[in-house]
């Protein structure tokens, strides 16, 4: 009988470290400190222990539960095993699943208890979504369209898990601003779809993109960029400022407009420039964040 491959708690942590995406931290924690900032207007510990939770738990759990699930189709995909995804070792695919629960509860315990009904439910709705988009059975990330809703859902439900755990009001312009941020979302998720046709197909795994096709998936994310970009413009001042944040995205995701499924892979490069792209709107929606600060201010 084959013994099993003994376990070093190093080389899980090391291993958690890659699963977790580093270079993806900030794009759940930032939504979260700014709903729950904003709402508010004071640094305490809620801010900080919901701002650690978003930064590095929770996306070890959202990356840990893909990366293990998706382990047959990924080790076929040429880009993982760097900056777009792990490869986790079989043997350490139960343990990760035990090291994303346990760096997960004591935060949401925590963090549920100094909720409201409402951020409950928005916890659960964030929670959900990260368990099915990858997990057996559900496996969200499979169905067309609702990958995309559910995905966008991932980045979006920190914003409102802080608003709501702030005791804020979700008024209609709080409202389109996440509904805004939920159509970026949908594209970016549409996008970065289009590059893994060839992988997916291969693994039998469907996706809006292989459904779709890759052209077609292309021009569905231009439109979800526009709209959200659109929706900016009905947003309080300076909110309408941010509508020009969706034109970088839209010029570095136009040029695949003629993309076939045969040439997907192409658009890999126009990925990579998302990934940074993401850093460079982050600090422009900072800027515009101290701008309506001083604006309510004063």
């Amino acid at each position: 009988m084959r013994s099993q491959p003994a376990i070093s708690v190093r080389l899980l942590l090391k291993h958690a470290f890659v699963v977790s995406r580093p270079v993806s931290w900030i794009n759940t924690a930032f939504p979260f400190a700014a709903g729950y900032l904003m709402s508010t207007r004071e640094v305490d510990w809620i801010l900080v222990v919901g701002t650690l939770y978003y930064l590095v738990p929770y996306n070890l759990a959202m990356y840990g539960i893909n990366d293990v699930f998706d382990y047959e189709s990924d080790i076929n995909n040429p880009r993982k095993g760097g900056l777009e995804g792990a490869l986790l070792p079989p043997s350490y695919h139960q343990p990760m699943l035990w090291l994303c629960w346990w760096s997960n509860v004591p935060f949401l315990v925590i963090l549920l208890a100094v909720g409201s009904p409402l951020s409950v439910l928005a916890f659960a709705i964030s929670t959900f979504a990260v368990i099915a988009y990858s997990a057996p059975i559900l496996r969200f990330k499979e169905r067309p369209f609702l990958d995309s809703l559910t995905s966008s859902t991932h980045f979006v439900s920190p914003a409102l898990v802080g608003i709501t755990v702030a005791g804020a009001q979700l008024d209609a312009s709080v409202a389109v601003l996440l509904l805004s941020f939920f159509c970026w979302g949908i594209a970016a998720h549409a996008f970065g779809a289009v590059q893994d046709i060839g992988p997916d197909r291969e693994a039998g795994i469907g996706s809006v993109a292989t459904v779709v096709g890759a052209r077609k998936t292309v021009v569905f994310s231009l439109v979800m960029w526009g709209v959200a970009g659109l929706l900016m413009l009905s947003t309080p001042w300076p909110g309408p400022l941010a509508a020009v944040l969706a034109l970088p995205y839209l010029i570095n995701c136009a040029p695949y407009l003629r993309v076939t499924d045969e040439t997907a892979a192409t658009t890999n490069a126009a990925w990579r420039r998302f990934i940074w792209l993401n850093y460079a709107s982050g600090f422009l929606v900072t800027l515009l964040l101290i701008l309506e600060w001083t604006t309510r201010s004063s």
